[in-house]
């Protein structure tokens, strides 16, 4: 069983930061992850994702803002999020890269960016 876990997700102001966290049961060694967030009436986008080799995408919207970082030996991953955004407000979610159906997904984090 593949549990995912995410956290760190808050309410900040405009222009704050925060650091979102993943634990995955299953490992990320071997693959692709990233994360994925979904406001309310819009679809599910990819804004950033990190190969088992360290190379990084980050989604337009979100370069020079925010970083993905994995360390595979703690089986985590991280979004370091900065200069947040309204338009950033969303439930965040960790997993593979690409997703496929069928595949466990957690609970998300929320982040609300609000002044």
């Amino acid at each position: 069983q593949v549990q995912i876990v995410e956290s760190g997700g808050a309410l900040v102001q405009p222009g704050g930061s925060l650091r979102l966290y993943c634990l995955v049961s299953g490992g990320i060694d071997t693959t692709r992850m990233g994360w994925y967030r979904q406001a309310p009436g819009r679809q599910r986008e990819l804004v950033a994702s990190m190969t088992t080799i360290g190379a990084a995408y980050h989604a337009e919207s979100v370069q020079g803002r925010f970083a993905i970082a994995r360390d595979a030996a703690k089986n985590t991953v991280h979004l370091q999020m900065s200069r947040l955004k309204p338009e950033d407000t969303a439930t965040y979610f960790c997993n593979k890269v690409p997703v496929y159906n069928g595949d466990y997904w957690g609970q998300g984090t929320q982040v609300t960016v609000s002044a």
